[in-house]
Order: C-alpha cells, then sequence, then structure tokens
C-alpha cells in the first residue's frame, strides 16, 4: 500500500535543524499517527511523503519558509502579566506561556519576567529554522469512516484513546 489521500500511516521521526541539532523525536513505543491529504501535516511534509509505502525512509529538508516561517521582530514584545492564561508563579527564561489575544490564545516563550510585565516571544520555537525532518514509514492502512469524517486519526488501531 502506498501513501496517499485517506491514509492512516504510522511514522517514526527526527527532527533537527541545519546543524544536525536534534530538536525531537518520536518514540520507538509510539509512532506518529497521522490522517494523510487533510494538512494535519506541514503541507511541503505531507507533499513528500506522498507514494512512499511502508519501510520506506526519507530525509525532507524545509526552509522556514515553508515550515514555521521567519521569525517575525514585532513578535517579541512587553505585555502586562494580566495578559497571560493562568501564568506560572516563576517563570525563568524560556517557560512556555499562553497569551490572550484577540484572535484566541496564543504560545509564547518568556524572554524576561518582571513584576507586572513580561517580555515574550510569540514566534513559533522553530521559527527561522531549516528544519530537517529524517522519517521512516512503519505502517500504513485506510482511514476508517469516522475519521474521514473528523479529518483527523484515531491512533493507529483506529482506537481514539485520548477521548
Amino acid at each position: 500500500m502506498k501513501i496517499e489521500k485517506s491514509c492512516v500511516v504510522a511514522l517514526q521521526y527526527v527532527l533537527a535543524d541545519q546543524d544536525g541539532s536534534e530538536l525531537e523525536r518520536s518514540m520507538q513505543a509510539s509512532p506518529m499517527v497521522y490522517l494523510h491529504g487533510y494538512r494535519n501535516l506541514l503541507p511541503d511534509l505531507e507533499a513528500a511523503l506522498t507514494g512512499l509505502e511502508e519501510g520506506a525512509e526519507i530525509q525532507v529538508e524545509l526552509p522556514p519558509e515553508r515550515a514555521y516561517g521567519l521569525r517575525d521582530d514585532s513578535a517579541v514584545q512587553r505585555v502586562s502579566m494580566k495578559h497571560l492564561i493562568k501564568p506560572p508563579r516563576k517563570m525563568p527564561p524560556g517557560t512556555l506561556v499562553q497569551l490572550n489575544t484577540k484572535s484566541g490564545p496564543r504560545d509564547a516563550v518568556v524572554i524576561k519576567a518582571g513584576k507586572f510585565n513580561v517580555d515574550i516571544d510569540s514566534n513559533h520555537p522553530y521559527a527561522g529554522k531549516n528544519l530537517v525532518f529524517s522519517i521512516t514509514i512503519e505502517k500504513i492502512r485506510s482511514a476508517t469512516a469516522t475519521e474521514l469524517s473528523h479529518g483527523h486519526s484515531h491512533g493507529f488501531d483506529g482506537q481514539d484513546h485520548h477521548h
């Protein structure tokens, strides 16, 4: 079976930046599972996986413009503590927080926290990075009708354990 629209795919991945520093990886015991063709992955990544078979290994390199975008300097700002959703008591640099914005909650990283204000960066953590995905396709199956109606996979055995 080849990866095409409406397939559920289980894969292992390692994500690194252009210097080869590892950013994240899947767990051998629990591969990443997604429904192909429904924009559940970065579009260029999904395109690169189309047509692969079980056991295939591929390396996909995406420049920031095709991944999480370039860094936006205006996303680095000082905000009042009251704009944070449930701020933690201690916020050392690098703490992930959620910011209440007009368009809903937005993830941000603390640069420096003061008493009443906090300097945050709401760029995606991988913004501005060239990303290198090393992917091994483990299994491919057809999606169930429920998965297709929801537009996402319910885990490789088709049972969603998160509900």
